[in-house]
């Protein structure tokens, strides 16, 4: 059975580069450090290279519990040495009297920036000030252009990494059944909704899987698969154990508790 049969077909160019990066490791004694990966890919990652013998992997996004994560790819001969991340933490602040930002305000901004997706990871935002990690080389770069999200006027600096805390993730698993592997079926079971409002939601763009937003409710859903819905939160379909006697699915859902 081909590896690529155990995923997406549009996850196909993303396994091929992971297939890439274990040549380069195992075969050319060539060490990677990849951009900021969302947890995904970080299981794609792990699934091709992870049992390898010849090729170790590590994992760092600024902080233990950081969502989105660098991947230092490296011959096993390396396992025992320190891996050298090249990422910073900075640290914004803004007058907080008149306006508020949010997650999505950053995010925004900083893909506005010019920078792309995989080159920062995890945005923390506080009442007066948020913080982010980013990758090391694009740190000159924010420091002198990045001045303002939104109305928002900003002062940017580097930050201790211990000021970059962000729990580890937690699972709250729950086994349930369902009647299929549509998205809409899905979505009311992790969230609550009716089926009908679940559907609701995703045509209004409100759901994504896998970091990339789906509006159609017949999308079908695979173990591993992450879900987001707007004002609900993250899960993700942790487990498909089979059919029962009436041919519904015995599936675990995992909704993330912080």
């Amino acid at each position: 059975m081909s590896i690529y049969e155990h995923f997406r077909a549009e996850e196909k160019p993303f396994i091929d580069q992971v297939f890439a990066w274990r040549e380069e490791a195992g075969t050319y004694h060539q060490e990677r450090m990849t951009d900021f990966l969302d947890p995904r890919q970080q299981d794609i990652l792990r699934s091709v290279i992870g049992h390898s013998e010849e090729v170790v992997l590590a994992f760092d996004g600024g902080s233990r519990g950081s969502e989105r994560k660098r991947s230092s790819i490296r011959p096993a001969y390396l396992q025992y040495e320190v891996v050298d991340w090249p990422i910073s933490v900075l640290k914004a602040t803004f007058s907080s009297k008149f306006l508020t930002l949010d997650h999505r305000d950053v995010l925004g901004a900083l893909m506005n920036s010019g920078m792309k997706r995989e080159k920062f990871g995890d945005i923390i935002v506080k009442e007066d000030a948020f913080l982010f990690a980013c990758a090391k080389e694009m740190e000159s770069y924010l420091l002198a252009t990045f001045t303002q999200v939104g109305k928002a006027k900003i002062e940017l600096q580097s930050a201790d990494e211990g000021e970059f805390a962000i729990p580890e993730e937690t699972w709250a698993e729950r086994s349930t059944t369902i009647s299929s592997m549509r998205l809409d079926t899905v979505v009311a079971a992790v969230s609550g909704l009716s089926r009908t409002k679940a559907s609701d939601a995703i045509g209004k763009g409100l759901v994504k899987v896998n970091w990339k937003q789906i509006e159609d409710p017949s999308f079908k859903l695979d173990e591993g698969d992450y879900l987001s819905v707007r004002g609900i939160g993250r899960s993700k379909l942790l487990a498909i154990e089979g059919r029962t006697k009436k041919d519904k699915y015995r599936v675990v859902l995992g909704k993330k508790q912080g």
